[in-house]
């Protein structure tokens, strides 16, 4: 069996980290981008552009959830899932789970550039409120994936001022999704 060594492209993921960094940047370089305001919006217009650009087929659930399947030589086989969150605590860093949603889409893009079809389909995964910095507790998007959370106790989860999971998301989740089929 031949192996191919793959190298990500190193300039092309710091420039995606780059545009990352800029939305909700801070003066001492951290970044503000919590779940469901407009920076965070920013950032997921942006991320879905760049799994369209990848051919992927992006979806978002009824959590917010954004995910990019890309396919394999066995379709009907589950994803290996990949990814993390976007969005930050009010001082956060320009890395933390950021870097393992930036790092998947240069997976992908990696794979593309060098066409290598994998056996089983990959799916980047941006899961909402991860950090919990707005809607308390943290982990919400995957602890709803996961059966931790019912989608209801999510939706009635309120901000400090008051606002609802739900009510947010309804505002928030006007981004367009199309299947790249």
């Amino acid at each position: 069996m031949e192996t191919t060594k793959l190298m990500v492209n190193r300039k092309r993921l710091l420039d995606t980290i780059n545009v990352s960094s800029s939305i909700g940047a801070l003066e001492n370089g951290g970044l503000n981008r919590l779940a469901l305001t407009e920076e965070d919006k920013k950032m997921r217009n942006i991320f879905v552009k760049w799994l369209q650009e990848e051919k992927l087929d992006v979806r978002v659930d009824d959590l917010g959830n954004i995910y990019g399947r890309r396919k394999g030589k066995f379709n009907d086989s589950p994803a290996v899932a990949i990814g993390s969150h976007l969005d930050t605590q009010p001082c956060g860093g320009r890395f933390d789970g950021i870097l393992g949603v930036l790092t998947a889409l240069e997976v992908i893009r990696t794979l593309n550039e060098n066409n290598i079809e994998t056996n089983y389909p990959i799916e980047i995964v941006n899961f909402t409120n991860e950090e919990g910095a707005r809607f308390e507790p943290p982990m919400l998007g995957s602890g709803g994936v996961a059966g931790e959370f019912t989608t209801d106790f999510i939706y009635n989860t309120k901000d400090n001022e008051n606002i609802s999971f739900q009510e947010a998301l309804k505002k928030f989740n006007t981004w367009e999704t199309k299947s790249t089929d």
